[in-house]
């Protein structure tokens, strides 16, 4: 059974940092590329970073690039997403997720499997 726990969030005030965590179980990690998402109420969930199986090629959206960094720990099966310099916009319920391809990863339509989420809240 995949699954992935994400974990980390919490209330930061802006100008501060978060590193988020998603670990992996029941699957072959380093087969998967794994992605992070973001919902913020009344919005439609988003990319926002994701980094490729086999090449490890990295994307990020425009929003987050220069201040969110993901990083891979196979020996973990985990996944970091390292959020600085956090503004109130960036305050949402970020999801971890897995994907068994390598093209369209700006797509959640894309993703196989998801976590639970976990809430990140910044305040002003």
């Amino acid at each position: 059974q995949v699954q992935l726990v994400e974990s980390g969030g919490g209330l930061v005030q802006a100008g501060g940092s978060l590193r988020l965590s998603c670990t992996a179980s029941g699957v072959s990690f380093s087969m998967y590329t794994m992605g992070w998402f973001r919902q913020a109420p009344g919005k439609e969930r988003a990319f926002v970073a994701a980094v490729t199986r086999n090449t490890g090629r990295i994307y990020y959206a425009d929003s987050v690039k220069g201040r969110f960094t993901i990083s891979m720990d196979y020996t973990r099966s985990t996944v970091y997403l390292q959020m600085n310099s956090l503004t109130p916009e960036d305050t949402a319920v970020y999801y971890c997720a897995a994907n068994q391809g390598s093209i369209g990863v700006y797509s959640r339509s894309v993703y196989d499997y998801w976590g639970q989420g976990t809430q990140v809240t910044v305040s002003s």
